[in-house]
């Protein structure tokens, strides 16, 4: 016999839409392009940002450059150094958000020089934050297709682990940003939705949590847990033919768009940077 499915709960709910009003286009900067969505500018992001008005944004979202040993083209500071460059930027960030608004930060871990260690620049970050926003949550991105690294303490020596997650700092500038979880509701799994369907006696359980009638009802999906498995191994996306098609050279840092589409579709819906 064939169990029946709950139809809300059949699929994960949509959240892509177009925004109600975009920001006008800083002064003396020009979009590489534009579509219904939103633009896109190529300019010096720190100087950009002194040029949008105070309060006018909902949802800022970045994945700065690690603080990585291994020196990238793109460029990035090393550990100690860290926190003192991105602050300016964050700064920015806090005069021109709403007051229901947020700071998303995507940031991975790095390794110390020559030992098997981690350096903590990202907590160094995570409490100079806290001085001027306030801490919403933090999300861990799990990338299932990561690469073993570092080569020589994961794979030589065999002494460590594979580092495959990044730390995403849920900042706000209040203590209630703008956020709906039932925006990004996760499709039930096949022994909730038997229970939703045939019920089970509410009691307290061994763990100390007191499980009442009241769940039972079908919400359309479960709430997402704040361990994010996305894995980021995208090799024919419409980016990436595009940059094949004109010749050029992607971006090597890339990070996947349902990561930004978690985050965007739970707290943003009006003008995002």
């Amino acid at each position: 016999m064939t169990k029946k499915r709950s139809r809300s709960a059949a699929r994960p709910q949509k959240v892509r839409e177009r925004p109600s009003k975009l920001l006008p286009v800083v002064e003396g900067f020009s979009p590489l392009y534009e579509t219904d969505y939103g633009y896109a500018v190529v300019a010096d992001s720190l100087e950009y940002l002194r040029g949008l008005p105070a309060e006018s944004v909902d949802l800022v979202m970045t994945s700065p450059p690690f603080a990585l040993q291994r020196k990238k083209e793109y460029g990035n500071k090393d550990a100690h150094e860290y926190v003192d460059w991105f602050m300016p930027f964050a700064y920015e960030v806090h005069r021109l958000l709403k007051q229901t608004g947020s700071f998303v930060i995507d940031i991975g871990g790095s390794w110390r020089k020559g030992v098997p260690t981690r350096a903590v620049y990202q907590y160094e970050l995570l409490l100079r934050l806290a001085d001027r926003f306030e801490f919403a949550q933090e999300f861990f991105w799990h990338n299932p297709g990561k690469l073993p690294s570092p080569a020589e303490w994961v794979t030589v020596r065999r002494i460590r682990v594979t580092d495959a997650v990044n730390t995403v700092w849920w900042m706000s500038k209040a203590a209630f940003p703008k956020a709906d979880n039932r925006r990004v509701l996760r499709p039930y799994s096949d022994s909730m939705r038997n229970l939703i369907q045939n019920g089970y006696k509410a009691k307290l359980r061994p763990s100390g949590h007191d499980i009442s009638t009241k769940f039972q009802k079908d919400h359309g999906g479960s709430i997402p847990h704040n361990l994010l498995q996305i894995a980021n191994t995208e090799s024919n996306s419409s980016y990436l033919r595009a940059c094949k098609a004109r010749g050029l050279k992607p971006h090597p840092a890339r990070f996947p768009q349902a990561l930004q589409r978690f985050h965007q579709g739970s707290y943003w819906s009006g003008d995002a940077c």
